[in-house]
């Protein structure tokens, strides 16, 4: 019993750990692609794009956070970009789709892979892509969520 009660705090404190670090916000020139990270933990900040639709970020252990946005040049729906995004990874574990988003998880190439569309207006797609190793799936897991819900644009 002490175990379990033990675990859960262990839990409980991860989960205020990463929801009471430092925060920045990404907003991206082009598109207004937007997003809010720990900025403690994604420090190695990656150049820009060359054509100005994203930007990149890594941690010291390997995990990497990607945000762009495009235009909707191919017509993609939630669905199609979903398969898109689905085909070009190893494994697909979750899929859901709504209105106006969607998110594809699994892995892929030894990592797991956390993908985020939301459909904004202008026929653009605001898009976050976070990367990480089976060994800090615990960590990165929590996080995938809380960074995901922070992506908006126009």
């Amino acid at each position: 019993m002490k175990r379990i009660v033990l675990g859960i705090t262990l839990v409980f404190a991860i989960g205020v750990t990463i929801a009471l670090a430092a925060k920045r916000t990404y907003v991206n020139p082009r598109f207004g692609t937007t997003i809010t990270y720990p900025d403690a933990i994604f420090t190695k900040v990656e150049p820009d794009a060359l054509n100005g639709d994203g930007h990149k970020w890594s941690t010291t252990d390997g995990a990497t956070l990607s945000v762009w946005g495009q235009n909707n040049v191919l017509d993609f729906t939630p669905s199609s970009i979903a398969d898109f995004v689905a085909a070009s990874i190893d494994e697909v574990t979750y899929r859901k789709i709504g209105s106006k988003w969607m998110v594809v998880s699994g892995f892929d190439n030894g990592s797991i892979v956390y993908h985020r569309a939301e459909f904004g207006s202008g026929g653009v797609i605001h898009t976050m892509e976070l990367r990480y190793t089976a060994a800090t799936r615990q960590y990165y897991d929590r996080l995938a969520g809380i960074i995901a819900d922070s992506l908006i644009g126009p």
